[in-house]
C-alpha cells in the first residue's frame, strides 16, 4: 500500500467473528501496509496478527471512553499522510462498537474511508436462521431497564419488520418475555458461537421458550421475525370479542381500552380504539 499523502485514508476493516479463514486477502493486506491500527482490544488484536501471520503497525486502544478524545490526533495523523487501520474485537467496526464519530469527523474533515467488507455477526445471524431477511432492523445492545426495554419494543410494535439485536445471555430469558409481552407472539431465533466449533441456532416461537440458559455461551445474536398475517387475523378476531364483551359490561372507552391491553399482547392503544370505533359504528 502507498503511503504517499494523497493516499492516505482511514480504512475501516471488518475481522473474523471467530474462523480465522474469514479475513478476506484484502484485509490482510491492509492491515500490513497500514502504519497504526486502532483495536478496542489491542492484545486480542495483537493475537489475531500474530495467528494470521500479519505484520500490522502501531496498535492503539481505541474504544468507546477515549473515542473522542483520540480521534482528533487520529484525523491528524491521516492527514500528515498516514494510512489507518480501524478494527473491532470482532465482525465490522461501528455496528454497535465504537467508530462512528471518528469516521463522521473523518469525513467531515475531507479525510477518505474505505470500507473493508467482510464478516459480520447479526447478517451471518440473519441469512441462517430462517426468518424473513427483510425488511430489517438492527437494533444493537438493547437497553438494561426494563421501562426503556419495552419502549424500544414499543417503537415497533406496528411495524412488520425482523427485528435484531445483541444480548447477553444472563438477560436473554427476560427480554423474550418483554418482547412477548409487548410485540405479540412471533417466531424467533437465537444464534451463538458464530463461525465457531460450537456454532448454533436455536429457533422458537415466543408463547413457548424453552431455553436452557446454563448452555447459553457468548454474547448471542436475537432475531424476532415479523408478525404473521395469519396471527394477526387469528388476534384480530379475538380482540374484538374482548372489546364486545367489556361494551355489553357498560365500560367506557378509554376503560375498554385499558383492560383490552392487559390481555392482548402486542396491541397499542390506537389500535384497540380504531377496532372499536368500528365495532360500535355498525
Amino acid at each position: 500500500m502507498s503511503k504517499t499523502p494523497s493516499s492516505s485514508a482511514l480504512w475501516v476493516v471488518a475481522t473474523p467473528l471467530g474462523n480465522p479463514g474469514d479475513l478476506s486477502p484484502r484485509a490482510a493486506e491492509v492491515l500490513s501496509g497500514c502504519d497504526f491500527v486502532l483495536a478496542e482490544d489491542t492484545r486480542r488484536a495483537g493475537l489475531l496478527f500474530k495467528n494470521l501471520d500479519i505484520k500490522a503497525g502501531e496498535l492503539l486502544s481505541f474504544h468507546e471512553h477515549n473515542e473522542e478524545k483520540r480521534m482528533h490526533r487520529v484525523a491528524d495523523r491521516i492527514q500528515a499522510g498516514e494510512n489507518c487501520a480501524l478494527i473491532s474485537d470482532a465482525g465490522t467496526p461501528l455496528m454497535a462498537d465504537p467508530g462512528y464519530r471518528l469516521v463522521r469527523h473523518c469525513r467531515e474533515s475531507g479525510i477518505r474511508v474505505v470500507p473493508i467488507p467482510g464478516p459480520c455477526s447479526f447478517v451471518a445471524a440473519l441469512t441462517a436462521s430462517g426468518l424473513p431477511p427483510y425488511p430489517f432492523a438492527f437494533l444493537g445492545f438493547l437497553p438494561r431497564k426494563p421501562a426503556e426495554l419495552e419502549k424500544v419494543f414499543k417503537n415497533w410494535q406496528e411495524m412488520p419488520a425482523t427485528l435484531v439485536f445483541f444480548e447477553r445471555k444472563n438477560r436473554v430469558q427476560s427480554t423474550l418475555d418483554k418482547a412477548y409481552r409487548v410485540l405479540g407472539n412471533r417466531e424467533f431465533c437465537l444464534a451463538r458461537e458464530l463461525t465457531k466449533t460450537f456454532e448454533e441456532f436455536i429457533r422458537g416461537r415466543l408463547d413457548r421458550i424453552e431455553l436452557d440458559q446454563d448452555s447459553l455461551r457468548g454474547e448471542i445474536t436475537v432475531i424476532i421475525g415479523p408478525p404473521d398475517p395469519a396471527d394477526l387475523t387469528k388476534d384480530a378476531e379475538n380482540v374484538k370479542d374482548l372489546i364486545t364483551r367489556y361494551l355489553e359490561q357498560g365500560l367506557l372507552p378509554r376503560d375498554v381500552v385499558r383492560e383490552v391491553r392487559k390481555e392482548a399482547k402486542g396491541w397499542s392503544g390506537k389500535d384497540i380504539y380504531a377496532l372499536m370505533q368500528d365495532i360500535r359504528s355498525r
